[in-house]
């Protein structure tokens, strides 16, 4: 909704450019402000107001102003917007949470359900027929891949993590068929996880990749879950790529969870009496 109005601002008479920067400066405030106050704030009439949402393809304020203040609870105003300096610690709050829904709900936009499914399948394939799993990341993505693992393992599926280069490019080496590796990273660009990924498919390995679109990585595996999240280095930016594989990890040992089915239930009862009994009361 922010692209579009910003699209439209050369098309906009000047006053009605003037609301339109009100907005793309402060939506949650143009969302809830009485159009009173919106005109003030503006330098505009109320009428040119009404006809700036007309003119942006919506049948009035009301309109307007109803999806935008949806677009607002979804986290989408703030994800073009980075953490200046000046920032108080309340715009850092709402800047760093708003990008990382705002992340996640295009992710969930545009996810492929049949690239998941594949992956899921893999895995479930690995691990039905005792075939070894194994997660690859490095720097941020290495975490994830710790992750991974004691996701998985805690469903009673025996796999590693290596966040090392070298044991990465070794243990792909001992790959086989039926095996399956998962390789994480934001940029795609690593040079060891790229050297691990061929060895590990070239071995017959099946690879599973979390990675940007267009990185080199992403043509290296059999199957591509699509990770695309830009991080700016200029200044502070929140590593909201790192959540964002979190939360794949998260889909991918949930599916496979689901194919496990009731057996596996009592293990993960069993599991969870074990470390309750070795809290402190």
């Amino acid at each position: 909704m922010l692209d579009r109005i910003k699209a439209s601002l050369p098309s906009l008479a000047p006053a009605e450019q003037r609301v339109a920067r009100l907005v793309l400066a402060d939506p949650r405030a143009f969302a809830s402000l009485p159009i009173t106050e919106l005109a003030s704030r503006s330098h505009v009439s109320k009428p040119t107001v009404v006809r700036f949402c007309r003119s942006v393809g919506y049948d009035g304020l009301s309109d307007f102003k109803l999806k935008l203040a949806g677009s607002v609870s979804e986290g989408v105003p703030f994800i073009h917007r980075s953490v200046d300096a000046d920032d108080k610690t309340g715009d850092v709050l709402v800047k760093v949470i708003d990008n990382t829904v705002a992340a996640f709900l295009k992710y969930r936009n545009d996810a492929s359900p049949l690239a998941i499914e594949k992956a899921t399948l893999a895995l479930l394939a690995a691990y039905n027929t005792g075939k070894r799993i194994e997660f690859f990341g490095a720097g941020n993505s290495g975490i994830v891949a710790q992750d991974a693992q004691h996701k998985f393992f805690r469903l009673g599926i025996n796999c590693i993590a290596y966040s090392d280069g070298h044991m990465q490019v070794m243990s792909a080496s001992l790959l086989g068929p039926g095996d399956c590796v998962v390789v994480i990273s934001n940029s795609g660009r690593t040079r060891d996880l790229m050297d691990a990924c061929d060895i590990a498919r070239k071995n017959g390995a099946t690879t599973i990749v979390i990675t940007a679109t267009a990185s080199p990585l992403a043509a290296a595996g059999h199957i591509h879950l699509a990770a695309d999240h830009p991080e700016g280095y200029d200044r502070y930016s929140p590593m909201v790529s790192r959540l964002l594989h979190l939360m794949i990890i998260d889909i991918l040992a949930t599916c496979v969870a689901l194919r496990i089915g009731p057996k596996l239930q009592p293990l993960l009862k069993e599991m969870k009496n074990n470390l309750r009994n070795k809290r402190y009361t």
